[in-house]
């Protein structure tokens, strides 16, 4: 006797993936957002004799870069997971 899962009876893999396509997409807007905002901080707090605030500034440059890359490496290990679970 041969039993296996219906797969077919379980949809919203397309949802699935455009949500979470969209929100990963908010996040690399935010992460670069941040960038931005933390590199300009960095420089004026730098030029200007601040040294704990520039490192502070650094340090969220260096998360936004994590959050960055977490989110970019998130859209690939989505999409590896849904290949795989329609493969089987």
């Amino acid at each position: 006797m041969d039993i296996f899962p219906d797969f077919g009876a379980v949809g919203g893999a397309a949802e699935l993936r455009s949500i979470a396509g969209a929100l990963l997409a908010i996040v690399l807007i935010v992460a670069v957002l941040m960038m931005i905002i933390s590199g300009i901080t960095w420089a004026l707090a730098s030029a200007n004799g601040h040294f704990q605030i520039a490192t502070r500034a650094r340090l969220g440059l260096w998360v936004a870069c994590g959050a960055a890359a977490l989110a970019g490496a998130g859209v690939a290990w989505i999409n590896f997971l849904l290949e795989v679970g329609s493969g089987l």
